[in-house]
């Protein structure tokens, strides 16, 4: 293939990466294509099969080296990170209704009714605070003491 095909092909890699949603994957790509359109502009000869091997290399290669450095640098959260982000585990609630132990019932967190389900030994009274122990669904685990 020309050189300035491979060119072409990774600028247009390149301005797909900005019109998606952050992921940085077609990125490398667009620059395992410079790669190539360059070596052949440089006068670098290359077989078609040698230029379509190198493109694939050297993409997954940038991919492995520099997609996590550039997450971190754009503070973007990767899958292990964005499952925590936002966990309820710990967190003060309050009783809307006295519910005994075992029990269910409604607590107020963060400005939202969440069902809840008294897992402590203890009855928790409308108006006491409560600790989320464990998010189950759209449920919670609550005690009224610290966990």
């Amino acid at each position: 293939m020309p050189a300035w095909i491979w060119l072409l092909a990774g600028l247009a890699l390149l301005v797909a990466e900005l019109l998606t949603p952050g992921g940085f994957y077609v990125l490398f790509f667009g620059i395992g294509a410079l790669v190539v359109g360059a070596l052949g502009m440089a006068g670098v000869a290359l077989s078609p099969t040698a230029q379509w091997l190198l493109f694939p290399a050297v993409s997954l290669l940038a991919l492995a080296l520099f997609r996590r450095p550039l997450m971190a640098r754009f503070h973007i959260p990767t899958r292990e990170q964005s499952a925590a982000v936002d966990s309820l585990v710990g967190q003060r609630g309050i009783a809307l209704a006295d519910f005994s132990a075992g029990s269910y019932g409604k607590v107020e967190l963060r400005g939202a009714t969440w069902s809840a389900r008294n897992v402590g030994t203890r009855i928790i009274a409308r108006g006491q605070e409560c600790w989320v122990s464990e998010v189950r669904g759209l449920e919670l685990w609550v005690s009224p003491e610290p966990q």
